[in-house]
């Protein structure tokens, strides 16, 4: 079969309920206000197909919605990004999942209900629709307890039929971290924790030393450090590329899945380890220029004016 999509990416789909400019976070009995709000397109996932799509790729998703005014709004995003909607599953007796996050500065707080996202698994998911795809993309582990103990056997899968593949954990609700990384990396071409994340899955209380600790468990090892840029193992060697600087960030929410997406965008492309990893960074500084993970990302020729003017990245 023809290899006709660049990028599957299986996981969680919910929108995103943003209010920004909120001062401080509130207090249990009070309520406080908020100055902007934006419902967009939520969920690590759906943010880096949507945007991986605006950056040129065919992409496709596999998810589960309920079947609500939500799950149309989502569709309907995806489908305005270019992403094929085809592969999600519509659940009339489940409800979509909604994340409300209050962005301040440049931290957040959010609240989720999983919804359908928690019922997806790897029984949703077959060998034929994996063998379309160049590459797979799985993120928010934590967050699709139907993965739990055997996600190793999703990314097995896609490497079985061909398939390159990328892992970005996120975080973990219950924060007990329950993730066995010497089943699964192996599996994994592309590890892609960010810094806090990789601490807690490896116990270990610098970044350094969590490197160390499974540096050669997948080919590529690469920790986001928001603001002060990236760090990758590969072949052996550290290399880190400091973050592209926007002194207006309006929020930071999708900034790391953004970064996901340039990174994953070039690596099937065939580019070198650092230019992935730049273009990664390049790609989620340009995220926190517009509220929401994807309204930044209308198409590759707006993305590369915002990518030239405003960071000065002529790559």
């Amino acid at each position: 079969m023809t290899k006709d999509i660049d990028v599957i990416v299986v996981g969680e789909l919910n929108v995103d309920l943003i209010f920004n400019q909120v001062k401080g976070f509130p207090e249990v009995g009070k309520e406080i206000l908020s100055d902007q709000m934006t419902l967009a397109l939520g969920s690590s996932s759906a943010i880096c197909a949507s945007n991986l799509s605006s950056l040129g790729l065919r992409v496709a998703f596999i998810g589960k919605l309920g079947n609500d005014v939500y799950g149309q709004f989502i569709i309907d995003k995806l489908k305005q990004s270019g992403v094929d909607t085809s592969m999600i599953i519509i659940d009339r007796d489940l409800k979509t999942g909604a994340t409300v996050a209050l962005s301040y500065d440049e931290d957040r707080g959010m609240v989720t209900h999983q919804g359908a996202m928690s019922h997806l698994g790897l029984d949703d998911i077959c060998e034929g629709q994996l063998l379309r795809g160049k590459h797979l993309h799985f993120s928010s582990y934590f967050f699709q307890p139907g993965f739990k103990n055997n996600v190793h056997r999703l990314f097995e899968m896609a490497k079985n039929v061909g398939t390159t593949t990328s892992f970005d954990v996120q975080w973990d609700p219950a924060e007990k971290w329950e993730l066995n990384l010497e089943q699964v990396l192996p599996f994994v071409d592309v590890f892609i924790p960010n810094e806090v994340e990789l601490k807690k899955m490896t116990g270990r209380s610098s970044v350094d030393q969590a490197i160390e600790s499974i540096k050669n468990k997948s080919k590529y090892l690469v920790v986001k450090c928001g603001s002060g840029g990236s760090i990758m193992f590969y072949d052996n060697k550290v290399v880190q590329h400091k973050s592209f600087l926007n002194k207006d960030v309006v929020d930071t929410i999708g900034a790391g899945d953004s970064f996901n997406a340039g990174f994953i965008s070039k690596f099937i492309q065939g580019a070198s380890p650092e230019e992935c990893q730049e273009f990664g960074n390049l790609i989620g500084a340009i995220s926190t220029t517009k509220a929401g993970g994807t309204e930044a990302f209308e198409n590759i020729d707006e993305i590369m004016r915002i990518a030239i003017n405003k960071f000065n990245y002529h790559g």
